[in-house]
């Protein structure tokens, strides 16, 4: 019972929330221990939230995910885990990040209250909604973003912001694809919002996407703004890794048709690690 409630809480997803260390790491504030304890709480406060929305989702979409071929095997779907069970664990792990949240900052309780509100609209309702279930998965990251310069109050540039929600629309769109390939090749549905999409539109807005992604980050790091900021007028070389990075993403998603997860593929793809790991080493060189 409680390997699933762990796996119902889905703590691998907490990767996503790491976002909420950028703020400090543009910022070259990594090395304060005392912000570095305030974006640690708040991490945890958001992860712990995170979760209660994946408990929600998982329990309204109890039957579509019993259909999947690979979602079935989710505690709540397989019926591991009962309905009140999962009510009671989402409830309680809420309230303790929601409590968390108000001992940082009445701010970040309130980014963590939209978000829950973001989320449980998406649940009852937007992701039924083609384009808007998407741009609502991307604004969660951008929402993740701010979490983290509030908290700590860390300026934000607009660059930032518009890269974040960039490539997090870049994820969603190759996760949807993988949705999409589900269905065209099982006829089993996984998400009633697929009647409104198909390959061919998938694709396009995948490398619009990608593009515009890209070109906004070599626009950041040529921008008077990131090289005053940043006091460098080199940052334009980190450009190489974020293409190397989508490039190899791209090829995930259309050669090995494996974008359903971006979480598992951070996790296995040791080719995506090791580009964002020299990502992030040239930035601190440069930086630092």
């Amino acid at each position: 019972m409680l390997i699933d409630i762990v796996r119902l809480l889905r703590p691998h997803h907490y990767t996503k929330n790491l976002f909420i260390f950028l703020p400090a790491f543009f910022s070259f504030k990594l090395g304060d221990t005392n912000l570095l304890l305030v974006l640690g709480l708040t991490f945890i406060a958001f992860s712990l939230v995170a979760s209660s929305i994946y408990v929600l989702n998982d329990y309204i979409d109890k039957n579509e995910d019993a259909t999947h071929p690979t979602k079935s095997s989710r505690p709540i779907a397989s019926g591991k885990i009962n309905g009140p069970t999962a009510i009671t664990t989402g409830l309680i792990i809420v309230s303790i990040g929601l409590l968390l949240g108000s001992y940082i900052s009445s701010i970040t309780l309130n980014l963590l209250l939209f978000y829950i509100l973001m989320n449980v609209a998406y649940s009852l309702r937007l992701k039924h909604i083609p384009i808007i279930d998407l741009m609502v998965i991307s604004l969660g990251f951008v929402i993740r973003l701010l979490s983290g310069s509030i908290s700590v109050d860390i300026f934000l540039s607009k660059w930032v912001i518009v890269i974040t929600f960039l490539l997090s629309l870049f994820l969603a769109l190759a996760k949807r694809r993988d949705d999409v390939l589900v269905y065209e090749r099982s006829k089993i549905k996984p998400r009633k919002v697929l009647d409104s999409y198909n390959l061919k539109l998938v694709d396009a807005l995948i490398l619009i996407t990608a593009s515009t992604t890209i070109l906004a980050y070599i626009l950041w790091s040529l921008s008077n703004d990131a090289i005053n900021r940043l006091q460098s007028e080199y940052l334009y070389i980190t450009s190489f890794f974020v293409i190397l990075g989508v490039f190899r993403y791209l090829q995930i998603t259309f050669v090995f048709e494996k974008s359903g997860s971006p979480t598992n593929i951070l996790i296995s793809d040791s080719v995506l690690q090791v580009i964002l790991l020299s990502w992030i080493l040239s930035f601190v060189y440069i930086l630092y």
